[in-house]
């Protein structure tokens, strides 16, 4: 095999090189994302409104797009030594198998229990609402590796956890959910007639499966109907982009160490975390014109808020009860087919995501189910670790990448986000390896209903 008495395996940092800082990539971006705002006023959200529904450090994390670096509080930084660093891997096996010239990397967070990056930001969540003295917290989950991460950490730190998980992964994954439960965390399938939006949104429409945006509804009323709870979002906001930070600067640090630069570098995308916490220190580089690299972000045909979008402000859930947020969307109404990536069916993306895609930083790619689950198989076979189907996503476009470089002899280093693990999603591989796993791209008659409910008002017409 290719350069094996050259580069390891797998790169693991040394503790002394652990990040100690979490790395803030809008405060090198010249233009900011939107700020979020009050759907009542239209004017920006205050601390003060936020902090009724979120932790009062985090919501000073999520409106400061000036400062670069946070300090990773030190209970945290010890809760990381049980699982980080994790290791950058090069993929020689799949390299060998693809004959390509090309040198691909992956960045692997599945080797915790949560078996995904979301325990990055669960902990320091959990943390700053323990350190706030509240009784517990509320969230969503997709897929339920955000909710594992949170039911992990909550546990750790003798907090309360109420989970929604969207239904039809609560019925798909019932060992997700019982992972969960093992925690302690209470975990409801959403929508459910537990909540006043819940019943609203069963009522208009019946038998559906959910959508990360109901979940999201009935997660905040939970949170805001009751005295010592706050809601945490495994997504989406900038201050979780904040925490999966530490993902991409352990990259950076491994490779810098051995002379690495990545020339293109890829993750799936559903909210924005692992793909924005993956590229962010290397953004930073790009951002203020020390380096160049190639940025895709990889998602679902099923779900293509980037690819068919409208980059516009929108409810950050179904239930309309959340900040209007800028992003690139769906529609807060849209409900995505019944895709085995779970954790990859949110309406809406990151504003930090939207708003370097706007500016023609990163691209965006999205591709079919079937084909995901073909490139997780290839990869699984050789490189031993079956992956998340979100993770595919990026494994998918990696190997695209890497046959490309094998027609045109180009010698790229391709470094790619494996989010976790698939060991949860065993009936989606049955699926496909059944032959009975279908792909559903939505029409553009079904996108524009779920973009009928974008609000309307001066300068935020859709076009």
């Amino acid at each position: 095999m290719k350069e094996q008495n050259k580069i390891p395996y797998k790169i693991y940092l040394e503790e002394n090189e652990m990040p100690k800082q979490y790395y803030n990539v809008r405060a090198d971006m010249k233009k900011k994302p939107a700020p979020l705002l009050n759907p009542g006023t239209l004017e920006p959200m205050t601390a003060e409104e936020l902090s009724g529904v979120f932790c009062e450090e985090l919501v000073k994390q999520e409106l400061d797009d000036t400062t670069a670096y946070f300090d990773i509080p030190e209970e945290v930084q010890d809760f990381y030594k049980m699982y980080r660093p994790s290791p950058l891997v090069r993929a020689y096996c799949l390299e060998e198998k693809l004959q390509t010239p090309a040198k691909i990397y992956y960045k692997f967070e599945g080797n915790n229990t949560s078996g995904s990056h979301k325990l990055n930001s669960a902990i320091t969540q959990a943390y700053y609402a323990k350190k706030q003295g509240l009784r517990g917290v509320t969230t969503e989950t997709g897929a339920g590796q955000w909710g594992t991460a949170l039911s992990m950490a909550c546990a750790y730190l003798g907090l309360d956890c109420d989970v929604y998980m969207v239904k039809v992964s609560y019925e798909q994954k019932p060992f997700r959910r019982e992972v969960m439960r093992t925690y302690g965390a209470n975990v409801t399938p959403s929508p459910s007639d537990t909540t006043e939006v819940g019943k609203k949104i069963l009522a208009e429409h019946p038998g559906t499966t959910g959508s990360l945006g109901c979940a999201i509804s009935e997660a905040v009323e939970a949170a805001t109907s009751r005295e010592g709870y706050r809601y945490v979002l495994g997504s989406v906001l900038s201050q979780v982009l904040l925490h999966q930070s530490v993902i991409g600067l352990e990259a950076k640090t491994a490779m810098d160490k051995y002379g690495i630069k990545p020339d293109v570098i890829i993750g799936c995308a559903g909210g924005g975390s692992n793909l924005g916490g993956l590229i962010s220190p290397f953004m930073g580089e790009k951002l203020r014109g020390e380096q160049d690299y190639q940025f895709i972000a990889v998602e679902p045909a099923s779900c293509p808020s980037l690819t068919r979008g409208k980059y516009v402000y929108d409810f950050c859930d179904t239930g309309m009860v959340c900040p209007l947020a800028k992003m690139y969307t769906l529609g807060s109404g849209f409900i995505p087919s019944a895709n085995h990536a779970g954790g990859l069916r949110y309406h809406g993306m990151s504003s930090i995501v939207s708003e370097l895609y706007d500016q023609g930083l990163i691209e965006a790619r999205s591709v079919e189910q079937t084909e995901v689950f073909k490139a997780a198989e290839e990869f699984a076979r050789v490189e031993g670790i079956l992956p998340a189907p979100e993770s595919s996503h990026a494994i998918k476009v990696a190997i695209d990448e890497a046959l490309k470089c094998k027609e045109t002899g180009e010698e790229k280093t391709i470094l790619f986000g494996l989010t976790g693990t698939g060991y949860f999603d065993l009936k989606a591989y049955e699926n496909y390896n059944n032959g009975t796993m279908g792909d559903y791209i939505p029409t553009d008659e079904e996108l524009q209903k779920g973009l009928a409910g974008v609000p309307n008002f001066p300068g935020n017409e859709i076009k």
